[in-house]
């Protein structure tokens, strides 16, 4: 068996040593915890959740749902620990942050392959050790110049954002209730805080006029459409967030019997429910300036802030055009990349890379065994090659997985037969893929 390294503490990173591991190599996990954090961390946990603390949607006829399943049935270590924790979330999986990190870690401190380091990586280690490098999108300034020297070109970089979180003592229920979307999961899994018309235009035109976070004067403001600030998003209109985070559908106050004009959804950050996030409300917005515009909506006027949101920026690599089919550099190839920093977006999607590099790895470095690139790309890795083949001379940008990233089904189907037919394809063709990648 081999010695491995892997350089990061996040789900890519801690999912991918759990795999090499469990092919029974000895990995030594490598996170600068708690010698140094990234801008965005405030725990020295492993598997921090800085954003949400939701992974997205359970239903497998969604396209992450469908990840979740196949992860999880593939022994991932980050679905074990995401069902261990999940606290009430509709048909979403969300979990406590906390709990989710507590066992990740001892998970990976009690096998016996694996061994941490608290120690800061600033170039990338040219000594042949096999070595995943999982450092996501906010890799150090120091390895983030080096991995640049090495493939040739800048990083590409954009801006993400992180929501703010509230006492739940603090809100007020008199101007809120209890309830999910159409009644989905228990039916009453999040918090609404609802605005009328009059409400709603307040508080846009408060976000519009709020003091924001200065950037610098180099940094282009390249924002995740999947993750935008709450105020890019009213800028974009007075009606935007009325269909988008805040859009009321599927929701009847039931003090009134009718639904509102708009609603700020709050979702369990544990499952006592001793705190709520406020759900797609990302923001760059100083922190005096969030208790003054989040206070104009009813429910949270006197809302005690738990943690402030803020903007941080991000770093990825375009990975379709300087990494090759096994996801390493061509000039390095003891050195893959897995996660985040890939340019894969969402924490399922960057733990899915992390299964997939620390399998193939795993099984690359056992004698006499070679896993089908071909199969490889139709699950994680098909992430980033499947974007590359959707948009041949676009500019590489992260995104969340889809189903336009899945191959097409063959023959004429019905749409409303696609999604369960693309699920059926995928749970009849997972056992093989499994079982090549030594599962």
């Amino acid at each position: 068996m081999a010695v491995v390294r892997v350089v990061g503490g996040g789900l890519a990173g801690c999912e991918a040593a759990w795999q090499l591991a469990q092919c029974g190599h000895d990995v030594t996990l490598l996170e600068m915890k708690p010698i140094k954090r990234t801008a965005a961390a405030v725990t020295d946990r492993l598997c921090e959740l800085v954003c949400s603390n939701s992974l997205r949607s359970a239903n497998v006829e969604n396209a992450v749902g469908l990840i979740k399943e196949e992860l999880r049935r593939g022994g991932s270590l980050i679905l074990q620990a995401a069902d261990h924790a999940k606290v009430p979330a509709g048909d979403a999986l969300a979990v406590n942050r906390e709990a989710f990190s507590t066992f990740v870690e001892q998970a990976l401190d009690g096998h016996g392959h694996i061994k941490r380091e608290a120690v800061e990586v600033l170039t990338l280690p040219m000594d042949g050790v096999p070595t995943v490098v999982a450092t996501g999108p906010l890799t150090s300034d120091g390895l983030a110049a080096d991995i640049r020297a090495h493939v040739g070109a800048d990083a590409l970089a954009f801006y993400d954002a992180i929501a703010p979180i509230v006492d739940a003592d603090s809100v007020d229920l008199e101007h809120a209730f209890f309830l999910s979307r159409y009644g989905k999961g228990d039916g009453a899994d999040y918090l609404n805080c609802p605005l009328n018309e009059e409400e709603y235009n307040a508080f846009v035109d408060g976000l519009l006029s709020a003091e924001k976070f200065k950037l610098h004067s180099f940094e282009e403001p390249r924002y995740f459409e999947g993750c935008l600030p709450v105020e890019v998003m009213a800028e974009r209109g007075r009606q935007t967030l009325s269909f988008g985070p805040m859009k009321p559908v599927g929701l009847y106050d039931p003090k009134t019997g009718k639904r509102p004009h708009a609603v700020v959804q709050l979702r369990k950050e544990d499952v006592a429910g001793t705190a709520y996030n406020l759900v797609g409300f990302q923001t760059r917005m100083t922190q005096p300036e969030q208790r003054r515009v989040f206070g104009l909506i009813p429910a949270l006027r006197n809302a005690r802030w738990l943690r402030y949101g803020a903007v941080h920026r991000n770093s990825y690599l375009d990975s379709p055009r300087v990494l090759d089919d096994r996801l390493r550099l061509p000039k390095a190839q003891h050195i893959r990349f897995a996660g985040q920093v890939t340019g894969v977006e969402g924490y399922v999607e960057s733990a899915a890379m992390g299964f997939v590099v620390g399998r193939l790895l795993g099984m690359d470095l056992l004698p006499a065994t070679c896993v089908s690139i071909e199969r490889a790309q139709r699950r994680g890795h098909g992430h980033t090659r499947g974007w590359q083949q959707a948009h041949k001379d676009a500019r590489y940008d992260p995104t969340n997985v889809t189903w336009a990233l899945f191959a097409p089904l063959v023959g004429k189907i019905k749409k409303d037969e696609r999604k369960t037919r693309m699920v059926e394809r995928a749970m009849a063709d997972l056992p093989a893929w499994l079982a090549a990648v030594g599962v």
